[in-house]
């Protein structure tokens, strides 16, 4: 089947196809157990003939067989009614016909006696008024004994074959006709079926055509439970890649914003020779620190659906190796906690970003010891650092995204910057506040 057919076409081409074949089966097999039931009903009627000739049927003194002038078969008085019996004896010689022939009709060697026999044997080219054609055929041999002698006779009933297939032919029109008739209803009625319940993909389909175009904005039709997840999922990649889009062209407009003051003073500084190398140093730091934040923001991967959950405990404990190499000139204590099965849908680049930014910052900051804990409640991630250093002098201004990068304090503002933005991209919440052991705590939570 071609790959650029449709699912209706698909569907339609392949239940038509079963629906022929199971109707052409069904066909088939209803036309051969009606055959097979007429045939038997017709071999019936024979039988009973024959039963009706052998109680006529009386042999006299001298052996001979007699038969009355009138059977209580009455076809078989009458010529033209397409039904014949015969009486043969062992020889196979006929000893009496119930319609005239012009030569006698042959009969096959006798068989046993109380053999019954049915059976289609051809015709006689002899056999008037009849053309030359095929019969059905029933006959028995009996031991036919008296007080005086004992014969054995063969009783042959022929009837014309041409009325058997005249009743299977007319069956058999009938029932195609109404198989026929049956399969174009079932194809009507199954096409209206799948017309309807394509309906909700067809409106689906036209939707998002409607979003390529920008006429909306995400997928607003009510729709079946089958494809309610698949809706909600391309509403979250909308939003996703929106939010992506909002992202870079956010941290294009602030990183050119946020350059123009270093610019600046790099060209103020052109008419002071004396201090040019050090304020090159000192705003080319600035403006790596800027670009490093807005990179950050624009590289947040976003809501973390179709993200593989990753196991927690070792991305922290390499965190914490890289850092005490980092520091290794502070007697820090770390102190983690976090289940080694704990796990969660992030990015590997995002847990990364996370972690390191808040525990350097925790590092930088710390007197000598630093508390990592991760654990789940509600089915919420929740993830806590603290430290005993000075803390923030004022939590409520620490990351915002609107406070202009050369104007926070050193340490406690890229990093920080850069995990309000991530946390908030993945649906987060994070908050600033002083820990117990006196210093600064980040807490994060991601909802479930």
């Amino acid at each position: 089947m071609s790959a650029h057919w449709s699912i209706r076409t698909r569907l339609i081409l392949g239940a038509t196809l079963v629906l022929v074949v199971f109707l052409a089966g069904a066909g088939w097999a209803v036309q051969r157990a009606h055959a097979d039931s007429v045939l038997a009903q017709h071999h019936a009627r024979l039988q009973t003939t024959i039963y009706l000739l052998m109680a006529a049927a009386e042999l006299d003194d001298t052996g001979a067989l007699q038969m009355p002038a009138a059977l209580a078969e009455p076809r078989l008085s009458m010529p033209d009614s397409g039904l014949v019996a015969l009486i043969s004896d062992h020889n196979g010689r006929t000893l009496w016909q119930s319609a005239p022939f012009s030569s006698p009709a042959s009969t096959d060697a006798v068989a046993s006696p109380g053999q019954w026999r049915f059976d289609v044997a051809p015709r006689p080219t002899s056999r008037a008024p009849y053309s030359p054609g095929t019969d059905l055929r029933a006959s028995v041999t009996v031991l036919w004994a008296t007080s005086a002698q004992a014969l054995t006779l063969t009783f042959t009933v022929l009837e014309d074959k041409s009325a058997l297939d005249q009743e299977l032919a007319a069956f058999d029109r009938t029932l195609w006709s109404w198989l026929g008739t049956t399969a174009v209803l079932l194809l009507l009625t199954q096409w209206l079926v799948l017309h309807q319940a394509l309906r909700p993909l067809q409106r689906m389909a036209q939707e998002i055509r409607h979003i390529e175009h920008g006429d909306q904005s995400r997928l607003e039709g009510r729709y079946p439970r089958e494809l309610d997840g698949l809706g909600r999922n391309l509403n979250l990649l909308i939003e996703q890649e929106r939010a992506r889009q909002t992202r870079f062209r956010q941290a294009l407009d602030d990183l050119a914003h946020s350059l123009k003051t270093p610019l600046a003073v790099l060209r103020a500084s052109l008419e002071q020779p004396d201090e040019l190398a050090t304020q090159v140093r000192q705003q080319v730091q600035r403006m790596d620190d800027i670009v490093v934040h807005q990179l950050g923001r624009a590289g947040a991967d976003g809501a973390a659906r179709f993200t593989p959950a990753l196991l927690l405990q070792p991305i922290l404990q390499r965190v914490t190796e890289s850092l005490r190499k980092v520091h290794a000139d502070k007697p820090l204590n770390w102190q983690l906690d976090c289940d080694p099965t704990l796990s969660w849908r992030i990015t590997e680049a995002n847990a990364f970003e996370m972690l390191g930014n808040l525990l350097d910052n925790a590092a930088k900051w710390a007197r000598d010891r630093v508390q990592v804990r991760l654990w789940l409640e509600d089915g919420q991630l929740h993830l806590r650092v603290m430290d005993n250093g000075p803390g923030f002098k004022d939590p409520s201004q620490v990351g915002q995204r609107r406070v202009r990068q050369d104007e926070q304090v050193p340490g406690h503002g890229i990093g920080l910057a850069v995990v309000r933005d991530l946390v908030e991209g993945l649906g987060g919440h994070l908050e600033f506040s002083r820990a117990a052991l006196g210093g600064a705590q980040v807490d994060v939570v991601f909802p479930a």
